[in-house]
Order: structure tokens, then sequence, then C-alpha cells
């Protein structure tokens, strides 16, 4: 890797019209699914949807549904199934899996709009978007090889999930604190980690256009979970609850 980014030959005008039109492909790919989720997150963030479908009030409280539990943890399925499989499967595929991912992540955010006010919402939403640009370009522009830190923040992204699946049913209010404070950290410094690696594929000329297609869509959607993720982790620090 450090091979690759140390290797300037690529600095060419035809390396660099490739590159941009890998990673527009990667960002059209990024903020469509980040469109899709949003407008479906405040469409349906309302009590009526959420006490219709995802929580049950009865004369022995709330209970939660079941459909609530499939669209809190398919994604979990549809995003491991898209990272090991994406060889063998076609780009149709991949980008069916990856359309559907974002939409049962907007509906999993519809109890997020329902919980916190607008305005904490928007204020997170341009902070996410302003740590996630700044780390996007460090991790692009950066001559640092950021593997050995990569392969730390993967095992510490894991755990922060495997984490966050265990406090849903604890319901840890002093975990979930923690959770969300590591969170931030690995969240942004993978941001910087994924976008090194994205630059390194995308000058590479030996790949063929299918596998780019492909790394790009996986790309766009390796950003957009770390886009979520960060900015679920600074709204459950900062946010404001209605």
């Amino acid at each position: 890797m450090s091979q690759i980014l140390d290797d300037y030959s690529f600095e060419t005008i035809e390396a660099k019209t490739a590159a941009r039109k890998f990673f527009s492909k990667v960002y059209a790919f990024m903020f469509g699914a980040l469109l899709i989720s949003a407008v479906i997150a405040f469409q349906y963030g309302t009590p009526d949807f959420i006490f219709r479908y995802f929580v049950e009030v009865t004369a022995k409280g709330t209970q939660i549904q079941p459909l609530f539990y499939v669209v809190m943890f398919a994604p979990l399925g549809i995003g491991l199934a898209m990272q090991f499989l994406i060889n063998r499967l076609s780009f149709a595929a991949l980008f069916g899996m990856f359309a559907l991912y974002s939409i049962l992540i907007g509906f999993m955010l519809t109890v997020v709009v329902f919980m916190y006010t607008t305005q904490s919402l928007v204020l997170t939403f341009g902070i996410t978007a302003g740590t996630f640009g700044i780390m996007a370009v460090m991790g692009y522009v950066t001559k640092a090889d950021l593997t050995k830190f990569g392969s730390i923040l993967m095992m510490a992204f894991w755990g922060i999930m495997i984490a966050s699946v265990v406090n849903f049913f604890m319901k840890s209010d002093g975990l979930q604190y923690l959770i969300s404070i590591i969170g931030v950290l690995v969240f942004t410094g993978l941001t910087a980690y994924h976008m090194q690696q994205l630059k390194a594929f995308a000058h590479d000329a030996q790949q063929s256009e299918e596998n780019k297609n492909k790394m790009a869509l996986i790309g766009g959607f390796t950003l957009y979970v770390l886009f979520i993720n960060l900015f679920l982790s600074l709204l459950r620090l900062f946010g404001e609850r209605n």
C-alpha cells in the first residue's frame, strides 16, 4: 500500500480524470443513500407511525413490535453480505442491496426523528458533515500510511457494533455514553482511513471498469455507514430530546 501511495507517477491528467470520475460515483452513491434515508426518516418519524408499527402500548406498558427488530438488525446482515460477496454478486445486485439498506436505515431513523428536536437534528447533521468532510480530505491528502491504524480502528468498529447490540437489551445509559464517545473517535478515524484506501484504488490502472464500479458503490456504502454512525454518536452526546 505504501508503494502505491508514494508513487507519484499516477498524477497524470488521465489518472486524475479517472480518479475524479471514480469519486464522483462514490459520493453519488453516498449522498443518494443519505437522501433516501433522510426523506423516509422525516416523512415517517411521527408518533402515529412509531406507535402503529414499532411500539405497542398496552396496559402493562410499552412493548417493541417484531417489525422494529427487523428494521434494526436486517441492515447488519445486508451490510455483511455486501462486503463478503462483492466478488460473487453483480453490480445490480449490490446496488439493490444498498438501496434496501438505505431504506431500512431510514425507517430506523424515524425513531431518532421522533425522539430528538428538529434543531438538534439539523445542528448535529451540520457538525457531522463538517467533521466528516475534514477527515475525508485529510485521508485523501495525507502521505502517511494509515493501514495499521485502519486495522485497529476496524476492530474497534466491530467492538462498538457488538457493544451497541448488547446495550440495546441492557439499556445502560453509562455504557451508551461511553460507546458514543469512542464511536466519534473511531468513525472519524475510519473516514480518513477509507478515503486513503479509495484513493489508492482509484489510481490503480489495472482495475477493470466493472471492479471500479463495484468498488465505487462499496466505497459510497462504507462512507454512508460511517456518516450515519458518526451522526448518531454525536446526537447521543449532544442532542436535545423532545
